[in-house]
């Protein structure tokens, strides 16, 4: 299978995976889509159903079928999608929309994400100013990393260099991406479609789809499956 460098919205999600489908098709790239988070979540909750949708709490909405276990933290603005689980001691800090069928894990960490439906932040994450797709995972202890150590503005860096004009950039992860334990995402990592980083790995960067990241630093392309 030939590795494909994904870098564009179009390219990294299923769109219709999420509820904020309208609103990431009018972007190119990931990483512009996170400036508007939280007024697109209090657009989306004024016309969430009611009979679906509780509103605990202002700029808050989660539904009915979602578990949220006493301990966890919400903030607003945040949307909890159908079916979710938000377990012991997570914090939600705000700006959050949580698709359906998701797992926000014990003491996981959220901060201006959009979190596409069945993907898992299972075990002691941090995923901050980043956009996680479709059935992606992040192993227990892997966090995303969204600010460089000289607060400079974050330059993605693939086959091109893109200039985001932003200080905040976490990770952004292609649907079904795998992310071992204790991985760290630096600033403006772009993970592909279907590719898996390996345990404490330290990934920066573009990383094309189909790909395994060793934790050597190593990249080989995925098996096709017979």
């Amino acid at each position: 299978m030939a590795q494909k460098e994904q870098i564009k919205i179009a390219e990294l999600f299923t769109l219709s995976e999420t509820i904020a489908k309208e609103y990431l098709e009018g972007f190119t790239y990931p990483w512009e889509a996170l400036a508007g988070i939280h007024d697109l979540i209090l657009e989306l909750g004024a016309k969430l159903p009611a009979e679906l949708y509780d509103h605990p709490s202002e700029d808050v909405w989660i539904a009915k079928s979602a578990k949220v276990f006493d301990s966890a933290h919400i903030g607003g603005a945040c949307i909890i999608g159908e079916n979710t689980e938000v377990r012991q001691c997570a914090f939600i800090r705000g700006d959050a929309l949580v698709g359906n069928n998701c797992v926000i894990g014990n003491s996981a960490e959220l901060k201006n994400v959009i979190i596409f439906n069945n993907c898992e932040v299972p075990h002691y994450n941090y995923v901050g100013d980043s956009i996680l797709g479709f059935h992606a995972h992040m192993g227990a202890g892997s966090i995303t990393s969204n600010v460089k150590a000289d607060r400079m503005n974050i330059v993605v860096k693939g086959e091109q260099e893109y200039v985001t004009g932003r200080r905040k950039i976490g990770a952004i992860l292609g649907d079904w991406v795998e992310v071992g334990c204790n991985a760290v995402l630096n600033p403006g990592t772009v993970v592909g479609q279907r590719s898996q980083i390996y345990p404490t790995t330290c990934v920066r960067g573009v990383i094309k789809s189909d790909t395994i990241v060793k934790n050597t630093g190593e990249q080989i392309a995925k098996r096709e499956k017979a």
